[in-house]
């Protein structure tokens, strides 16, 4: 464990300083000092929020006591459109309810289920591909989606309703900051949040073929002819306390969080690792020695084969988190650092700043894969590395990401080479996940198959 640090005050930022360049890019605006600061006190004139950036803090509020720290509902609220009541938006009993109809869908068995899906997905991602110039982004996309779709409802992307729903999504996606303003100042609950007309109706499109899709499920399970897919088993999973099951309404709003936390997370962390091997030659040959290995066999025992491949896509994670930013609230009076954090505040733990933070990571904005293999490195690991949240809410598919991550990487690489493109280096901004700003543009050439792809023994760099 990280030993404790001593107290210190918190830094004191003025959020308002920050606030056009939040809505315009969160990522670049945050000043330096929050890198090294283990806790930061934002003050408007409506609210506190904290950002706490010490691992002991982190753990109490994801971990230790999440009930007393539940979902924000402010940063919520430019979500609802899409997401409506999903697990990813509520709290308390309800909350509870949904997760026990969900998680028997993602334990350790299904992933082996939904394997040869997901293999599908990477081997077709990879026949995609052609050489050139290519802007990887929109390759990651349509890959995570189809394997969405694959293993939830056993249908490629090329489906009619999977590819509409795929095309409105990356419409929506663009258009959403993570940061919703409306929603920060106290207006009344009748009043527009700030949505514009364009959103709503993005949101609406997706929902509707959504319920297309999941009304077709429920005919098939009713006549006995549907899918073991996890659509399926979602659909038919009861709730142990009240034996309930998910209605239609609440169901597409599960569905649009498995595509937003399915999709849209995995195309970010997938696009970066590909980034980052691209300009990490030596990383690169160590994964295609690896992916090769791997399509000789490709069974989801000979996963654990990819080793290297895992820590390079954990360290993708790391490095860019798809979600920069979670915000918890407060419910009663505290007391973080020294300081009184009053009922109503809110918290903010914020992986992009404790993945890097300066006084625990070492070298932490190097792409080092290796580091997981050191003490420090695992000691940060267990402590403050939180890509998926961690406690209670940890992400339902966090498994299920870390198994896709290195799959298709590995699909990926074992048949093409990636370089960076001259001049074309990407910068990170915050949508619904961390993208670029001009997407992430990479030389794509067949890789040469053979043993001088192989790196040598000696895996220093």
């Amino acid at each position: 464990m990280i030993p404790p640090k001593p107290a210190a005050r918190p830094e004191r930022v003025a959020l308002w300083r920050y606030v056009r360049l939040f809505r315009q890019d969160i990522l670049s605006a945050q000043p330096a000092k929050l890198y090294r600061a283990w806790m930061a006190e934002f003050r408007t004139p409506f609210f506190r929020s904290y950002l706490i950036n010490d691992p002991p803090l982190v753990r109490r509020v994801l971990t230790e006591r999440p009930m007393d720290f539940p979902k924000s509902a402010r940063v919520s609220e430019g979500l609802r459109p899409l997401l409506g009541d999903s697990v990813f938006l509520t709290n308390g009993e309800q909350w509870k309810r949904q997760r026990r109809i969900i998680d028997p869908a993602f334990e350790g068995g299904r992933l082996r289920d939904t394997f040869p899906a997901m293999l599908s997905a990477g081997q077709a991602a990879a026949a995609r591909l052609a050489p050139g110039e290519v802007e990887i982004e929109a390759q990651t996309s349509h890959a995570a989606a189809d394997v969405i779709f694959r293993t939830l409802f056993s249908i490629p992307i090329e489906h009619r309703v999977a590819s509409q729903v795929f095309e409105q999504f990356r419409q929506y996606q663009r258009s959403q900051p993570i940061l919703n303003l409306a929603a920060f100042v106290p207006l009344p609950r009748w009043m527009p949040r700030g949505f514009s007309r364009r959103t709503r109706a993005t949101a609406g499109a997706i929902r509707r073929l959504i319920a297309e899709l999941t009304e077709a499920r429920q005919r098939r399970i009713a006549d006995g002819t549907a899918p073991d897919d996890l659509a399926t088993k979602i659909m038919t999973t009861p709730d142990p306390k009240t034996g309930e099951r998910f209605g239609t309404g609440e169901m597409i709003d599960q569905v649009a969080i498995f595509f937003l936390a399915g999709h849209e997370t995995s195309a970010s962390a997938l696009a970066w690792a590909l980034y980052l091997l691209a300009t990490h030659p030596e990383a690169q040959a160590r994964v295609a020695a690896e992916a090769q290995d791997f399509a000789a066999e490709p069974t989801f025992a000979n996963l654990s084969k990819l080793r290297f491949t895992r820590d390079v896509f954990r360290e993708a994670l790391r490095l860019y988190p798809p979600v920069p930013m979670m915000v918890r609230e407060a419910t009663r009076d505290e007391r973080f650092r020294g300081r009184d954090v009053r009922s109503g505040a809110q918290i903010v733990v914020s992986p992009w700043h404790l993945h890097r933070q300066s006084r625990l990571w070492e070298a932490p904005d190097a792409f080092d894969p290796d580091r997981f293999a050191t003490e420090s490195g695992k000691a940060c690991l267990r402590d403050a590395y939180v890509p998926f949240s961690a406690g209670a809410r940890v992400c339902t598919g966090a498994g299920f990401a870390m198994v896709e991550g290195p799959l298709l990487l590995a699909c990926l690489l074992a048949k093409w080479q990636v370089a960076p493109v001259a001049g074309r280096v990407p910068v990170p901004v915050a949508h619904l996940t961390v993208r670029a700003r001009d997407g992430i543009w990479l030389q794509v050439q067949p890789r040469a198959e053979g043993p001088s792809e192989r790196p040598s023994e000696d895996h220093s760099e």
